[in-house]
């Protein structure tokens, strides 16, 4: 029965065992070190692909190691962070990063836009590096797959950056439901106010002058050449189909991370796109909704996954829920307030729509929109969430699946959480750091867990490019009824860069 089958992927980590750990496989003998076993208190040697914006923060949340090398596109973006650390070295070219410096190098952070993920986590896994890739994994559903076909045969540690997985709430969110409380779990839905960046663009920008500190070919890398645009830099590259994969990219991996989790998640029947606005060939819409079916899994029911973006409020409240009632968080809300072992916490909401720093292309807020803009309600709350409707009653998460809350309020107040199921995340940056060094067996969301994930969000950026259901067949990597949506499945990759 599926309540009582946990699967190895919901024991994130065994006990621990004192001592040196091997890095391929736990067991004791003498003399660990000269067989090439790696203590837990030796510090790794980390390089970053990317150290402006969203990479600035995850080089900071891996400062306990030993960070020797960087690799960005654009001096400018990485200035800072090149300040901060200049005893390690600098290049443009990860490539050459790698295969300048890759005896002295352990483990690599990948974020760089969604396009480049794929190339270069390989690239790293190829030489037998272990690796963390931002979110989303990749840009599309083949190379989703690549990458976990990849880890598995390289046999490295891997983790995705959506935080949210190492938190307390979402390990919440899953023993309520699988503990019966809500009944069983039909519907979800899901909303978030993104893109707080331009989308919905019907033409090309003009050409423009490339900056003399960005090497625009290496920013590129895998896509088409084309002119170089600000359009595209330093954030909004999201929006752009060939670059990113909009706000399901930016935040889908969060918001569902408590869905996929509790519910289990396997491949997906159907998929249709049901609204859009603003519809174009080159940029993500300005706002879609996308219904997802999934079957059902053991004795869970199907259910379906209802996304809207560009919401400016949640999309979904329990037609019983009293006027005024808070429908995501409050001060006794379940996993509220991160994790405080080292998990990750949510930047604070900004009046211009944004969570601090933009992730994967640097720093700052160039190229975005503020609310007003955006004709949405300033510090509005709830920018992101999920409302999952049982069969009980109501369960709630925020962004990053914490603030978990039972509906209605006099419920959640009277109501004592089950029995712990799941051991619980040291931080996310900490978890792929122990699994490195082989003192837990896997890291939460490695490329087994979030490759798969990455699949489902990637399916939806399929389905905005077309009318009517677009019927899976996973096994087959195939829409069953589509065969120009199964063109978009896996990128055209430019010569010299090609993976698979």
């Amino acid at each position: 029965m599926i309540e009582t089958q946990f699967s190895r992927r919901h024991f994130f980590f065994g006990a621990l065992l004192a001592g040196a750990v091997p890095t391929a496989g736990f067991g004791s003998v003498p003399s660990l070190k000269q067989l090439g076993y790696k203590s837990p208190n030796e510090m790794l040697n980390i390089a970053a692909i990317g150290a402006g914006g969203q990479a600035a923060a995850d080089i900071r949340g891996c400062s306990s190691e030993n960070l020797v090398a960087f690799a960005d596109v654009d001096d400018q973006r990485a200035a800072a962070t090149y300040t901060q650390y200049e005893n390690a070295s600098k290049y443009k070219d990860f490539r050459r990063m790698l295969d300048k410096e890759g005896k002295n190098i352990d483990a690599v952070i990948i974020s760089c836009p969604d396009h480049m993920h794929a190339f270069a986590a390989n690239y790293c896994m190829e030489r037998g590096k272990h690796v963390y890739v931002q979110k989303p994994l990749t840009r599309t559903v083949w190379e989703a797959r690549f990458l976990t076909q990849a880890a598995a045969k390289y046999k490295v540690a891997t983790q995705m950056g959506n935080q949210g997985y190492s938190e307390e709430g979402e390990r919440i969110a899953a023993e309520i439901i699988w503990s019966g409380e809500i009944g069983d779990v039909t519907e979800v839905h899901c909303w978030t106010d993104r893109p707080v960046w331009p989308q919905g663009i019907a033409t090309l920008p003009p050409e423009e002058k490339v900056p003399e500190t960005l090497d625009w070919d290496l920013w590129l890398g895998p896509a088409a050449m084309r002119p170089y645009s600000s359009a595209y830099l330093p954030f909004s590259w999201r929006a752009w189909y060939d670059f990113g994969s909009g706000a399901l990219g930016d935040i889908a991996c969060h918001v569902w991370g408590a869905v996929n989790m509790a519910l289990r998640l396997c491949p997906p029947t159907s998929i249709e796109v049901v609204k859009t606005e603003g519809k174009n060939p080159y940029t993500f819409p300005k706002h879609s909704v996308t219904e997802i079916q999934f079957p059902a899994r053991g004795s869970m029911p199907p259910v379906k996954v209802t996304w809207t973006d560009a919401a400016p409020a949640p999309t979904f409240r329990p037609p019983d829920l009293p006027e005024g009632e808070p429908l995501i968080g409050g001060a006794d809300a379940f996993g509220a307030g991160g994790n405080p072992s080292g998990g990750f916490s949510m930047p604070a909401r900004s009046g211009a729509g944004g969570r601090g720093a933009p992730s994967g292309g640097g720093g700052g807020t160039s190229g975005m929109l503020s609310a007003k803009q955006l004709g949405r309600p300033v510090n509005q709350p709830d920018g992101s969430g999920a409302v999952f409707v049982g069969t009980k009653g109501y369960l709630t998460s925020d962004n990053y699946g914490a603030n978990i809350r039972l509906l209605p309020e006099a419920r959640h107040k009277a109501y004592q959480l089950p029995s712990q199921v799941l051991t619980r995340s040291p931080g996310h940056y900490r978890d792929w750091i122990r699994a490195c060094k082989g003192i837990a067996p896997e890291a939460c969301s490695n490329f087994a867990i979030a490759g798969p994930f990455t699949e489902i969000v990637q399916l939806a950026s399929v389905a905005v490019h077309f009318e009517g259901k677009l019927e899976w067949d996973s096994a087959n990597m195939r829409f069953t009824n589509n065969a120009a949506a199964n063109e978009l499945l896996k990128p055209k990759f430019r010569k010299g860069w090609q993976i698979g």
